[in-house]
């Protein structure tokens, strides 16, 4: 499945059996970018509680993966399916959505797709919506096939320092990347790890919509991502998912997270800060 959708093809596709709608929104935004239509949900949508339910809440970390099992469960309560077509979309345009859309990816279900623009796009397109709903589901029949080779440990970024086998790539702003401004959560240092290349996450995006893959490659081609494997980085590992997906759309080469960020590089004792 393309990984990245439009409102007019989720439209005309809305009553397609097995599709599976999901409103991934978070109550706040680090990179507090307003929410324009608060409150509403494309008609038929079911919510995806990313924080509470679809995160590992016994981690010191914010948004760390839960494990398989946990995150099967989880679907399996929202009615999902193995056969479902899962689109993905949240309520600022481009933000949380990535991250779910990876997420489904790590756990093996391949017919995921973001929607770009999310609600916004739909909205302006006076496509249905509704109020937020809490619906009663179906028990779905999901079982995750967790593929860990998509993700990266502290002690993976502390070889790749060295090795330079892989890009490692950081989507927090600028000013963060090179610590001229505080981290947003405390207890963190500032700065970032070593070889570190910068493109903060928005770069990519326009008005809630990815850029065209042209301009993406340009972007990537400027700042000279080759080929090499890429491993993806930000505050948390939200964002980084962005980069992901735009990498993706662009190149099938090989894409990774360090899921746990700066949150976790930024307290560890004795790791290279630049």
């Amino acid at each position: 499945m393309n990984p990245l959708v439009s409102v007019n093809w989720l439209s005309q596709n809305l009553n397609t059996p097995n599709l599976v709608v999901l409103d991934v929104s978070l109550e706040s935004n680090i990179a507090n970018i307003k929410v324009e239509f608060p409150g509403i949900q494309i008609k038929g949508a079911r919510y995806f509680d990313l924080k509470r339910k679809f995160s590992d809440l016994e981690s010191r970390l914010p948004n760390t993966l839960p494990n398989p099992k946990y995150f099967s469960l989880a679907c399996r309560n929202l009615g999902i399916n193995n056969n479902s077509i899962i689109v993905v979309y949240d309520n600022i345009g481009i933000y949380a959505s990535p991250r779910v859309w990876w997420m489904f990816k790590i756990m093996g279900h391949k017919n995921i797709a973001v929607l770009d623009g999310g609600l916004p796009s739909w909205k302006n397109k006076k496509y249905p919506t509704e109020s937020i709903q809490n619906r009663v589901l179906s028990e779905g029949d999901f079982k995750a096939k967790f593929n860990p080779n998509l993700l990266k440990k502290a002690f993976n970024i502390l070889e790749n320092i060295k090795s330079k086998e892989a890009i490692l790539v950081d989507a927090r702003s600028n000013g963060r990347f090179c610590g001229l401004i505080p981290e947003t959560r405390k207890n963190l240092k500032s700065g970032h790890i070593p070889n570190a290349i910068n493109l903060p996450f928005l770069e990519v995006l326009k008005d809630g919509e990815f850029l065209s893959i042209n301009e993406i490659s340009a972007i990537f081609k400027k700042l000279k991502i080759d080929k090499r494997p890429k491993i993806f980085t930000c505050g948390s590992g939200l964002t980084a998912c962005i980069l992901i997906l735009a990498s993706t759309l662009i190149s099938e080469d090989n894409h990774f997270l360090y899921d746990g960020s700066w949150s976790e590089w930024g307290q560890l004792e004795g790791v290279p800060i630049f």
